[in-house]
């Protein structure tokens, strides 16, 4: 896996894992809340899971490929747990250097 490919699939599943959460929050708001319906919590709950899972895998794949020290793979791997905190990881770590900007990587 080149670096440009590790930067850009996790740029993408950060981005999606965000947007499963909000899926997931607004599923269980409507189930708990006005208890209408279960209907969002039983389409995003296997949807966040499943990219949930993918998150974890490329961020160790990225911090492989990039070269990540310990703590940079723990944040990526913590800012899983809260909601939209990986897109913040992900700002962070293109702001710092530690996932390079997608125009920046070289393609060889």
């Amino acid at each position: 896996m080149t670096p440009r490919t590790a930067a850009t699939a996790f740029r993408i599943v950060a981005v999606a894992e965000a947007f499963s959460w909000l899926g997931l929050l607004i599923g269980m708001f409507v189930k708990y809340v006005p208890e209408t319906s279960e209907i969002g919590v039983k389409i995003f709950g296997p949807i966040h899971g499943g990219i949930f899972v993918a998150y974890v895998v490329v961020a160790l794949l990225a911090s492989r490929v990039l070269r990540w020290t310990p703590a940079t793979t723990v944040l990526a791997l913590a800012a899983s747990v809260p909601p939209l905190v990986t897109v913040w990881f992900e700002r962070w770590a293109t702001r710092t250097g530690r996932l390079p900007a997608a125009d920046a990587v070289p393609t060889a």
